[in-house]
């Protein structure tokens, strides 16, 4: 199998040869990463290139336009250090060295009125021009490369960013319309991402909202039932109606094992992180893995951090081998690694893939 086919196997749990491995690191654990490899890619410092091979898909281009003047849209005063996202989301600060750690202003949160939505400058992707996704894809396939497209925070997350989330909650309970206008256009702009992807023949689309807490989901499902499995049902039918085959990964930090079924039942493949402080990756495996298959399961709040090398080995052979030949499975991090995870914990996390890959190989 080159890496594409191994890829789409594990995932479709008819067998793979090599356990796939990624990881995403903060700013501090990238500085780690130099320190330890200088400037070999980690594929070859591992020698394990197999295991590295994917391929990103770009996204639609924004239509260009003059940047609208954003402060006017929140009456607190911003810092000289905040950025914007093209919805006109505030970003404040953040912690040197890490990712998370950033305040977050809501551009709608002070909006009353339905027509302050509808006057909004909400921005427009160049849906219609998608040769560069195309070529990309194209280029990747001929390398024997699986291309995952990067959609991030669908519905949900980027609605609340938008319009803060006790705002929008309270939206869905009182104020239908205003919660249904912001969510319909984020869906809509989602959906046509999603579309765009498919046409350009991506392998898998990873999407998805956290909907989970710790402990406990953020919504009951009456409410999830009635303001988001439709809109997400709408992104994954169209993008499946181009391009049948095309896989969805969900993501969801946190406890969210009563969506499972939702999820699958509009059109998620793949379950990612499945955080192993908030649910047990072999009782989901064992109720939901003749239909689903899971990324992630190795924990970035316990072991990652706090665990040492031999504890990181003993969780990716463990769970590898739960899942079993079939696959199902692709283990990695559950998170972005923050800055207090060891180097040689990364390094055993992929030594380990490597190894259960070899010695089932053999």
């Amino acid at each position: 199998m080159n890496p594409r086919e191994n890829m789409l196997s594990l995932y479709r749990r008819t067998g793979y040869e090599v356990a796939p491995v990624a990881y995403s690191l903060c700013p501090v654990m990238q500085e780690k990463s130099c320190a330890a490899l200088g400037d070999t890619a980690p594929a070859d410092h591992f020698d394990y290139p197999e295991g590295f091979a994917r391929a990103g898909c770009p996204a639609p281009a924004l239509v260009p336009r003059e940047t609208p003047d954003w402060h006017r849209f929140f009456p607190e005063e911003l810092n000289q250090d905040v950025s914007f996202g093209a919805y006109g989301v505030c970003f404040e600060g953040g912690h040197e060295g890490t990712h998370h750690l950033w305040r977050m202003h809501h551009p709608m949160a002070h909006f009353d009125s339905l027509e302050q939505m509808q006057d909004y400058p909400w921005p427009e992707w160049d849906f219609d021009n998608i040769d560069h996704m195309r070529k990309a894809v194209e280029d990747a396939h001929s390398k024997g490369l699986p291309v995952i497209a990067d959609m991030a925070c669908a519905i949900w997350e980027t609605s609340w960013y938008i319009r803060d989330m006790t705002q929008l909650m309270m939206d869905m309970i009182a104020d239908e319309a205003k919660a249904a206008y912001v969510l319909d256009r984020v869906t809509d702009d989602s959906t046509k991402r999603a579309v765009a992807a498919a046409k350009a023949g991506v392998d898998i689309i990873a999407t998805g909202d956290d909907i989970g807490m710790q402990k406990t989901i953020m919504m009951s499902l009456d409410m999830y039932r009635e303001w988001l499995k439709p809109r997400l049902a709408k992104i994954i039918s169209a993008a499946k109606a181009v391009k049948p085959d095309i896989l969805f990964q969900y993501h969801s930090c946190g406890y969210v094992e009563p969506y499972i079924p939702d999820l699958m039942e509009v059109g998620v493949d793949i379950l990612n992180p499945v955080q192993p402080e908030c649910m047990d990756f072999g009782e989901l495996l064992a109720q939901y893995g003749d239909a689903l298959s899971f990324n992630g399961t190795l924990g970035t709040q316990t072991t990652m951090p706090f665990g040492t090398p031999k504890d990181v080995r003993e969780v990716v052979l463990r769970n590898l081998e739960i899942a079993g030949d079939q696959g199902g499975l692709m283990v990695q991090p559950t998170h972005l690694l923050e800055p207090e995870v060891p180097w040689e914990n990364v390094e055993a996390y992929v030594l380990a893939c490597r190894e259960f890959t070899r010695a089932n190989s053999g």
